[in-house]
């Protein structure tokens, strides 16, 4: 019996503040997020941690979750799939990629850039939340 399948990616910035754009083998030439499927027994953060590092050779911190979506055979994915996309934003104090075989292109972006990507939906959503998030902070200016 098939099941749906737990991924994991986060929407990362660079201390410059730009985020992370990949673009895949596996979302039909639309551009996304690094990410990956949650090992058996293996936590979300790790695996966000673990994917990140094989696919692009960078450490994450200020792991914090953003969303879950459900990805039900998309046309957008290169195959028929159930996938339950678990998202977060984090933090690399690197920028240098060292891409596996998956990535194919990958650019540093300001956020209000990365709209202008052809993004696959999902990372549409998650940089739209992240961007909501950053304005509502702007708004609320610092706690005191």
């Amino acid at each position: 019996m098939n099941r749906p399948v737990v991924c994991v990616g986060a929407l990362v910035r660079e201390p410059g503040g730009r985020v992370l754009l990949v673009r895949t083998t596996k979302w039909r030439g639309a551009w996304g997020v690094p990410g990956g499927k949650v090992e058996w027994g293996e936590s979300l953060e790790d695996a966000l941690k673990r994917e990140f590092r094989e696919e692009t050779g960078l450490r994450l911190s200020d792991v914090r979750y953003a969303q879950t979506q459900e990805a039900v055979l998309s046309p957008e994915f290169y195959r028929p799939a159930h996938m339950l996309l678990v998202d977060f934003l984090a933090a690399s104090p690197m920028q240098d990629i060292v891409p596996n075989d998956e990535i194919e292109a990958w650019a540093w972006v300001r956020p209000d850039e990365a709209g202008t990507f052809p993004l696959n939906s999902f990372t549409r959503t998650l940089v739209d939340l992240a961007r909501q998030q950053e304005q509502g902070a702007a708004r609320n200016g610092p706690m005191t």
